[in-house]
């Protein structure tokens, strides 16, 4: 197990630096010229090639793109992720100003939607079939058909505009004003989870009509076991491993999706920092948010991988 976690291990640090690397090149690949972002028309105009070439100097825009990319990969290891060429200040200050708020609200848009969908999911496997398994179908197929950003303007018209219940724009820390907060991210979160809830229902279903049909989970029936037993300590623990993997998956769904959730409601997260940065071609802060990203999503994949072993002993790595 060790030596299987090492191996991940390497491999993540591995595709971290790739996803760095292409990012970088890409982005530096751009036409336009990054010195015209904290310049204007007329002063790069009466700027002397002197004073340009040392504008380029002072953000390293000088340097080959292979150098640049190896001095930013050394800032990395030393906490430091470069200096934001439009907004003039360190990308580690924007980063952690905006990250708590994507965490915060994806954890929760991760966590409804796990903690509906996998009950939902046994519902409809129990009860094949029956009226309650049409319905939740029928919604988990709409829900995954549905895009985020669509469900969103027709929240924000619905429960924002015609009926004024919550609040359309901004963001409020559950820390200064709780209640203000959940009104806030009530719609974002709801537009987050659809896509995972609709899909880990689909998946909870189909893991549970296939283990329900095994031999050992007839034998537990014939034992006159009651139903909330066979189901929750025989075929949920087996039945539950595909659906892991579904919720590491979803963590990266949501993380993306966080990119217009975000834009749409005004929420000062990464996403809107991304976007942001993206057409500003701000260097720094898109290649830092690219890093961030990459090492939550390579972390929650191996945690699923690591959690294959406890959920099924049968699962070993050599």
């Amino acid at each position: 197990m060790s030596a299987y976690i090492i191996r991940r291990i390497f491999l993540a640090i591995i595709v971290l630096i790739l996803a760095t690397l292409v990012v970088f090149v890409i982005m530096h690949l751009l036409p336009g010229d990054p010195v015209l972002l904290y310049l204007s028309k007329d002063a790069y105009s009466r700027f002397t090639p002197e004073e340009l070439a040392a504008a380029r100097h002072e953000y390293g825009l000088d340097k080959p793109i292979i150098i640049q990319y190896f001095n930013w990969l050394s800032g990395v290891f030393r906490g430091e992720l470069g200096k934001s060429i439009s907004k003039r200040t360190e990308v580690t200050v924007e980063i952690s100003e905006a990250l708590p708020i994507s965490i915060y609200i994806g954890i929760v848009a991760w966590i409804i939607s796990h903690a509906i969908a996998i009950p939902a999911g046994i519902i409809c496997a129990i009860r094949r079939g029956k009226w309650v398994d049409t319905i939740l179908t029928i919604v988990a197929n709409i829900g995954i058909s549905a895009p985020a950003f669509w469900a969103g303007i027709l929240l924000i018209y619905i429960f924002g505009l015609y009926l004024n219940w919550l609040p359309i724009f901004g963001y409020t820390s559950p820390l200064v004003d709780f209640w203000l907060s959940i009104k806030k991210i009530i719609m974002p979160v709801f537009c987050l989870s659809l896509t995972p809830l609709s899909g880990c229902i689909r998946q909870t279903r189909s893991a549970m009509l296939e283990v329900i049909r095994q031999d050992y989970i007839r034998t537990a029936w014939s034992k006159g076991l009651r139903e909330r037993v066979v189901v929750l300590k025989h075929a949920l623990k087996n039945g539950i491993i595909p659906v892991v993997t579904l919720a590491g998956m979803s963590i990266p769904l949501i993380l993306g999706g966080e990119v217009l959730i975000e834009t749409v409601f005004g929420i000062p997260g990464m996403g809107r920092l991304a976007v942001n940065a993206l057409f500003s071609r701000d260097y720094a802060i898109v290649q830092g948010i690219v890093l961030v990203v990459a090492v939550l999503v390579v972390a929650c994949n191996l945690i699923v991988d690591i959690s294959y072993a406890w959920l099924d002993p049968r699962i070993r790595y050599d």
